[in-house]
């Protein structure tokens, strides 16, 4: 008879094999999701530019949808970002006088303050706030309706379905983002220069100086990109099945994983584009 480490030594091999398998329906599984996601997408942007998507009653859910997911984000959003930027502006500003390098200071705060952190802020706001729950409401109305034998349309049909949703979560985005940066820099003025208004055509001249034809494009690609990440991403990961064709409830971190990864490279790519 075969002793017991003869045994274990042959089952390795087994193992091995059972873990090689696992790891390639893992990856396989998030391939799928990737791809399910991209055309989701595709089908979404392709219904924004269509004009015969705001037609009829199509319009009145779209601004339902919009209202629900604007006004009650805006106010809270609005005074983090004031407290934000007072922070940050009284960092960067004590920290240049300390170091004599107070010309510096408006530059500094205008490139970390306005064109990376308040859009990154605001997407990673609305994604918390409004587009997760509300991806996560969808998937329990797609389990319920799979529940009693309704019919769960394909990606066309969903596209339809999640097409308010998305135009609501990308101007929701853009929204915050524009409306934090006008606060921002506003409060940065009157941090720098106090209430006199004759430093404001210097401050035009240096805030435009940092806004460069090329920085402000990849601004608003970047807030363009966040938007549209926002929005589609969780509704994509809400509208996938699983390998059974379930809509069970899914793990949060999970899904915030994976739109926090499109996020970061959206975010990357804007570097490198700025800096490089």
């Amino acid at each position: 008879m075969p002793s017991l480490a003869m045994m274990r030594r042959m089952s390795v091999p087994a193992r091995s094999a059972h873990a090689l398998q696992r790891e390639s329906r893992r990856l396989r599984g998030h391939a799928v999701g990737w791809w399910h996601a991209l055309q989701l997408a595709a089908q979404i942007l392709v219904l924004v530019l269509t004009p015969a998507s705001y037609s009829g009653g199509r319009s009145r859910r779209i601004m339902a949808h919009l209202v629900h997911a604007v006004l009650p984000l805006l106010p809270w959003f609005l005074v983090l970002s004031v407290l934000i930027s007072l922070v940050i502006i009284r960092i960067v500003t004590a920290t240049a006088e300390s170091y004599g390098l107070s010309q510096y200071a408006l530059e500094v705060l205008v490139r970390t303050l306005v064109l990376e952190l308040i859009p990154l802020t605001a997407a990673l706001f609305v994604a918390l706030r409004h587009a997760m729950p509300g991806a996560e409401q969808l998937r329990a109305q797609l389990d319920a309706r799979q529940r009693a034998g309704g019919h769960i349309p394909g990606i066309e049909g969903l596209a339809g379905v999640l097409l308010p949703r998305a135009i609501a979560g990308v101007h929701s985005v853009v929204l915050l983002a524009a409306l934090s940066g006008v606060v921002a820099l506003v409060l940065t003025y009157f941090m720098v220069y106090g209430t006199s208004p004759w430093a404001l055509g210097f401050y035009s001249h240096d805030v435009g100086g940092v806004f460069t034809p090329v920085v402000a494009l990849i601004f608003g690609l970047k807030t363009l990109f966040f938007s549209l990440a926002v929005a589609v991403v969780p509704l994509a990961g809400a509208a996938e099945p699983d390998a059974h064709g379930r809509f069970i409830p899914r793990s949060d971190m999970t899904e915030f994983a994976r739109l926090f990864s499109v996020l970061l490279l959206v975010e990357i790519v804007s570097l490198v584009g700025n800096y490089y």
